[in-house]
């Protein structure tokens, strides 16, 4: 992960025109940016060349855009935006639930993606200063660097960054409830019109997780209202 004013981004994607347009436009703005065509040129490259966000096709010759995403949700830190002509609702919800931070739909407006870049790089920031120390809320301890909650009888759930994220900002605020819209700004930034359902995702990824390894998390919906992380006895 780099400390820079301006993060270090990868682009994948096989249309060579768009390719090369895209990296001379965000070198242009400011970034550092190298291109390639394949998923599997971008992991000969990944490990001897900085990256801190991947900018992604969905529709790569071999292995696709999913694959690449679902790798990516395992490495801490990197931030994944996808840059597909697939629009579909079916395409977005899956890229969301592998984790992705952003969903853009070609043709791409360059001046809109140097924003979504930029806030999405302020986001990580925040999310890196969140990660230097753990948090607690009454018995429950939720490891930030390590992604991991901890419940009070000794119980560890690997969470992804952006459950680790959503946990961070209900333990922060513990008995206290966050509407979704709240919850959207601090995991996504405000936006004109937010995908609440993007909270609903990973809500719902996580009280699997959790249920697959037979832990109780004190996470209540509240009709009409938001969410809460709830503290014993209340």
């Amino acid at each position: 992960m780099n400390t820079s004013a301006k993060p270090h981004l990868a682009l994948i994607e096989d249309n060579e025109d768009l390719r090369e347009e895209l990296v001379f436009f965000l070198q242009a703005s400011g970034y550092s940016c190298w291109g390639c065509a394949s998923a599997e040129t971008f992991w000969k490259n990944l490990h001897t060349r900085q990256v801190d966000i991947v900018l992604i096709d969905l529709g790569l010759p071999g292995e696709d855009g999913f694959e690449v995403v679902d790798y990516l949700n395992r490495l801490p830190g990197v931030g994944r935006i996808i840059i597909t002509a697939r629009g579909t609702p079916q395409d977005r919800l899956r890229c969301l639930q592998l984790g992705a931070d952003l969903y853009l739909v070609k043709p791409i407006n360059f001046a809109e993606l140097r924003q979504q870049l930029d806030a999405l790089w302020d986001r990580m920031a925040v999310a890196r200063m969140e990660q230097e120390t753990s948090m607690q809320a009454g018995e429950w301890r939720l490891d930030a660097v390590q992604s991991c909650l901890t419940s009070p009888n000794g119980q560890v759930l690997k969470v992804s960054r952006k459950e680790c994220d959503l946990l961070a900002t209900l333990l922060r605020d513990a008995g206290q409830i966050h509407t979704r819209e709240s919850l959207h700004d601090a995991l996504f930034g405000t936006q004109d019109e937010a995908d609440l359902h993007r909270i609903d995702v990973i809500l719902s990824r996580l009280r699997k997780k959790a249920r697959n390894q037979q832990m109780l998390l004190p996470l209540r919906s509240v009709f009409g209202k938001g969410i809460v992380f709830l503290l014993h006895g209340q």
